[in-house]
């Protein structure tokens, strides 16, 4: 059965290679092989998957309801909301962690989270949807902080829906104490998983140059990438099937690339290093180039045995070359394939070519307020044929997501 499915995901992961294997492919062909391969893992895919989020008076949102897909994809212009939209889930795993008070201290204070100012927006409403269960939060304004003035728990059971109050009042959510409801611990175990992850640093003193343990640091891998080295190392010693699949697809953008160099020291503790095909020197972090390291933490972020209920990342092609690119969608499709949700905003053509009109969604901001839309195949079906998703939102046919 392990056989199976690690030959399931290594065939999806192949299927993102074929219009360079085979260039003689139109995009109709190539987009319908995509479609009839992913469609036979419909039925395998998570149906816990958030359904869709409503937003008021949050940032540059000042009411919107959203359906989310499997794969959303964010494109628009600079500052038309789509950061704003990631960094709303990252709000609420703060709340959820109740984090809430010092995330927001930390990010500009109460006044910047509400939509044009508390001297416009008194209230952030926000409610997820699930399959059957919900989740809402209501927060104002109470002395600096945000006060948690109405919160609660939903169960939808055909046509009813049932709702538990669980607001508590004070400056921060109530929601990780509430166990023993099956909705509860259900949502909690959701909210926990839900990170946005970011691996733009890659300076000298970057999240991938420290020192991580190898067994503290194992379970899962840290937002910024702190515990790559630990997390590899965790792959390579319980499930080397995926650990090689991880190497190879690496190979692919970087041919230089050897593997990993693990080396524990007597703490239990290790750092990234690597080796080349070319000579016996060990490496670090440092030594690959910016595009190849976020690669390379892109890679076993989707690629991983057990990706997250939700993966949420922004600009993931910053300076990706072309055909790691075109990878990096793959990856993507491989991880929704096993029932990841993935959350994504962009600004490449190159990425946006790998994916269907219904996963993506353009963004825009009308007076100040962002509107979200997701592209339908029925408007485009005249230009698919020959053109990818990509080239039509560089010629604007693609209506959204365009500058003013």
């Amino acid at each position: 059965m392990l056989a199976i499915k690690g030959s399931i995901e290594y065939i999806s992961s192949c299927m993102y290679l074929l219009p360079m294997a085979i260039g003689t492919f139109n995009n109709m062909a190539i987009n319908l092989a995509r479609s009839i391969f992913f469609s036979s893992f419909a039925k395998n895919v998570d149906v816990s998957r958030m359904e869709k989020v409503c937003i008021k008076g949050y940032k540059s949102f000042q009411d919107i309801t959203l359906e989310l897909g499997q794969i959303n994809i964010l494109i628009g212009s600079n500052g038309s909301g789509k950061s704003n939209f990631l960094s709303f889930f990252e709000f609420l795993n703060k709340i959820y962690e109740q984090k809430m008070t010092e995330y927001v201290a930390l990010n500009g204070g109460v006044d910047k989270f509400f939509h044009k100012g508390s001297k416009v927006t008194d209230v952030i409403q926000a409610e997820v949807f699930w399959k059957t269960n919900r989740y809402q939060i209501q927060l104002k304004e109470g002395d600096g902080r945000f006060v948690v003035a109405h919160e609660k728990l939903g169960y939808a059971a055909g046509s009813m829906i049932y709702y538990n109050d669980i607001a508590n009042y004070t400056n921060e959510a109530g929601i990780k104490q509430y166990k023993g409801l099956k909705r509860g611990d259900y949502i909690n175990n959701y909210l926990t998983e839900i990170k946005k992850y970011h691996f733009h640093d890659t300076g000298k003193t970057s999240p991938f140059t420290k020192e991580s343990h190898i067994q503290n640091d194992r379970y899962y891998l840290y937002e910024k990438g702190d515990n790559l080295a630990a997390f590899l190392y965790a792959i390579h010693e319980e499930t080397p099937i995926v650990y090689n699949r991880i190497v190879k697809v690496i190979q692919s953008i970087a041919p230089c690339f050897s593997d990993f160099y693990f080396h524990p020291t007597a703490a239990n503790t290790l750092r990234l290093q690597w080796r080349d095909k070319y000579s016996s020197m060990v490496y670090g972090p440092t030594d690959f180039s910016d595009g190849t390291i976020r690669f390379i933490a892109l890679a076993t972020l989707f690629l991983q045995p057990t990706p997250p209920k939700v993966i949420i990342i922004d600009e993931p092609e910053l300076g990706l070359h072309p055909v790691a690119i075109q990878k990096l969608a793959g990856m993507m499709h491989v991880a929704a394939s096993k029932g990841t949700q993935i959350i994504v905003a962009t600004q490449s053509t190159d990425l946006l070519c790998h994916f269907e009109p219904e996963e993506v969604i353009t963004v825009n901001q009308v007076e100040g307020a962002t509107q979200m839309v997701r592209l339908n195949s029925e408007d485009l079906n005249h230009w698919l044929g020959d053109y990818t998703l990509g080239d039509l939102w560089k010629q604007n046919i693609v209506k959204g997501g365009q500058p003013e």
